[in-house]
């Protein structure tokens, strides 16, 4: 007999060797048809697997999150055993789950394939679904999986196989289709009942631009069709909210072929939105003790390698660039901190002088794939708002502790209200992903999990997930649409302090290593709008929008009355327009509506010799404010701007 622990802390004693469906059965059979698979001491498994120890067990449904995946993985193996059926011969490479449902990579041969041509794919899967064909495990030689596959003539597969140990191999088999496979997978394919492949992409293989390109196509499926209509319902908000489709309506950023492909160009309105999140994120970072740094876009190849991001990033960064006279490599900027530990380093420190903070919106420079690049979300040239702090060991906890309370006062002042933090760590598992001593890596893990306890920020652990020179702690925002994007992450870092050999005198008149702190708010600009531009739907708040007032003469008569309107707003430091166009006032208003525009100040005869507007607000149920002055409207806006930006603090 063996003792299972459940999440509640129950103990079951069972026999060696039952499964997590048969656990299931025993506790309810109406638990058990909904169990998709089983986490056995912190490992995902098949439900229907024997467990043969004392184990801690968790029974995974639908509504967790390793339950989806489960069951994605498993409709990505529906999906090709459909392939199949209609394009006998295709050669299939990878189909993993991924954020929101799954794909399958194939090569399709002589056939050709189109987005009509899905349809008929997802009607098979609904079809070979219903059959509830149980996804069955084999262990398998890798002598065994090769002779199958060259018999299949599948070069993908054999690939796969030529990285793997003999003992590791396992096929899955539902139905009429086999596949290498390390799992897991759901009970039967009866659970997937509601399918949408949703696109077609072109994909080299294994990410390589050398090599042959396959037809990706990505799919999404639910238990239930009311949950996939929902899912559908958001993505076709999505749409809508796309930031690419926004960014080109509001006239923010655009993209230059001859630039070059994920350097994006920020248009006059773009550039000012971006000047304002700066001096939000400059004021707050003064107040907390921030100095501001400049670095150039550019360093010494040495500077990397001294830092480790060479040989970690070295494939990932534009290459060397020789100088035409002397003997020298330099890297385009592919990361800030080591031009900030030689700042740090350019004059002698004391224990006085700590905690020293110095803050940068520095521009860096990655190589992405050309596949990958995605508006402003996936670049090539992006700021990120950049900060190293260099403090005592004693400092870290309440430095951190500070920078926490900086992160939070950014999202709320941005309605980001729904998100999580995420302690990352080492994977324990693979040391060699990493550098320094074991002792600095506990004593900076250690100083974020007291942080976040004592802030008391809900948190979830995540081995693996940890910078290759030290732990962080992410942050998760889930946007208007439920989507979720990490934005802002702090890390602790000792190591590069040694790599660097930086120091200052402590007061028992000794040389000391300080402790580095690596902060980014916001992560990056372009990533940030482009969350941002999303998660509002391009309705930004009132201190941040590109035009707060749009101001609508009724005729050209009063043209110059509006332009003066307009000079007494800029006194008052709002930003706005006169729509003086040969049009009616009606069409103004709309249109100033779909720009987005908070406020329209209507300005005709009645309020020329008032001297007055008459105030509309976007948005608002009943949104004519009535008629006022110029000065008793800037003191409304002002007072809602400051409104905005002081609730939070």
């Amino acid at each position: 007999m063996i003792n299972i622990t459940l999440p509640d802390g129950s103990v079951k004693e069972v026999e060696k060797g039952t499964s997590a469906m048969d656990i299931a059965r025993s506790i309810s059979e109406g638990l058990a048809r909904n169990v998709l698979a089983a986490k056995v001491d912190g490992e995902v498994r098949d439900a229907q697997r024997p467990i043969e120890t004392d184990a801690n067990l968790q029974l995974l449904t639908w509504n967790d999150t390793e339950g989806k995946s489960t069951m994605w993985h498993s409709s990505a193996h529906l999906m090709a055993e459909a392939i199949e059926f209609y394009y006998p011969g295709v050669k299939l490479a990878i189909g993993p789950p991924i954020k929101n449902g799954f794909y399958y990579d194939v090569d399709f041969m002589d056939y050709t394939i189109s987005e009509e041509d899905l349809v008929k794919i997802e009607q098979k899967m609904k079809e070979l679904g219903k059959q509830k064909n149980e996804y069955i495990r084999k262990d398998i030689s890798k002598a065994e999986a090769v002779a199958y596959f060259e018999e299949k003539g599948d070069e993908y597969k054999l690939e796969l196989l030529e990285g793997l140990d003999d003992g590791n191999i396992t096929f899955y088999t539902q139905g009429e289709f086999t596949d290498l496979c390390r799992g897991p997978h759901i009970p039967h394919t009866g659970h997937i009942k509601a399918i949408k492949l949703t696109s077609i992409a072109g994909a080299y293989w294994r990410g390589d631009e050398t090599r042959k390109q396959l037809t990706r196509i990505y799919g999404v499926a639910f238990p239930k069709n009311s949950e996939l209509n929902e899912h559908l319902e958001k993505l076709e908000m999505a749409k809508a909210r796309d930031h690419r489709k926004l960014g080109k309506e509001l006239d923010l950023f655009t993209f230059s072929q001859r630039v070059g492909q994920g350097l994006p160009l920020w248009l006059p309105k773009g550039a000012a939105l971006r000047e304002r999140l700066e001096n939000f994120l400059k004021k707050a970072q003064k107040e907390a003790g921030y100095e501001q740094v400049i670095t150039p876009h550019i360093g010494s190849k040495e500077l990397y390698v001294c830092s480790g991001h060479y040989a970690k990033y070295g494939k990932d960064s534009f290459q060397p660039i020789n100088t035409p006279d002397e003997d020298e490599e330099f890297l385009l900027k592919p990361m800030n901190c080591p031009h900030h530990c030689e700042i740090f380093k350019s004059r002698p420190r004391s224990y006085k002088d700590l905690p020293v903070r110095f803050a940068e919106f520095g521009t860096v420079y990655r190589y992405e794939q050309s596949g990958e690049l995605h508006g402003l979300t996936r670049v090539r040239g992006f700021t990120q708002d950049d900060a190293h702090l260099f403090c005592t060991a004693d400092q870290v906890k309440e430095e951190f502790k500070k920078v926490i309370d900086l992160v939070l006062y950014i999202f709320k002042t941005l309605d980001f209200q729904n998100f999580k933090a995420q302690v990352s760590l080492r994977d324990p598992e693979n040391p060699e992903k990493y550098i320094g001593s074991d002792e600095n890596w506990e004593k900076a893990e250690r100083a974020i999990q007291e942080a976040v306890a004592e802030k008391g920020l809900p948190a979830v652990v995540e081995y693996g997930e940890a910078a290759f020179y030290g732990p962080k702690l992410d942050f998760m925002v889930e946007d208007a649409l439920g989507r979720e994007w990490q934005l802002g992450t702090i890390q602790v870092d000792y190591n590069l302090p040694e790599r660097f050999e930086l120091e200052y005198t402590g007061s028992d008149n000794q040389k000391h290593r300080p402790v580095m702190i690596h902060r980014a708010p916001f992560g990056s600009m372009e990533r940030f709008v482009a969350v941002l531009l999303e998660h509002c739907a391009g309705d930004f708040p009132l201190w941040l929008t590109t035009d707060q007032v749009a101001i609508l003469p009724v005729s050209e008569k009063y043209n110059d009355y509006a332009e003066n309107v307009l000079n007494l707003l800029n006194n008052y430091d709002i930003r706005g327009f006169v729509d003086d166009r040969n049009e009616k006032v009606g069409k103004k208003i709309r249109e100033s509506e779909l720009g987005k525009i908070p406020f329209m100040l209507i300005v005709g005869e009645r309020d020329f010799e008032a001297n007055q507007v008459s105030v509309r607000q976007r948005g608002v149920e009943d949104g004519d404010l009535g008629a006022m002055s110029v000065e008793d409207f800037a003191n409304i806006l002002n007072k809602a701007i400051e409104k905005e930006l002081t609730h939070n603090v």
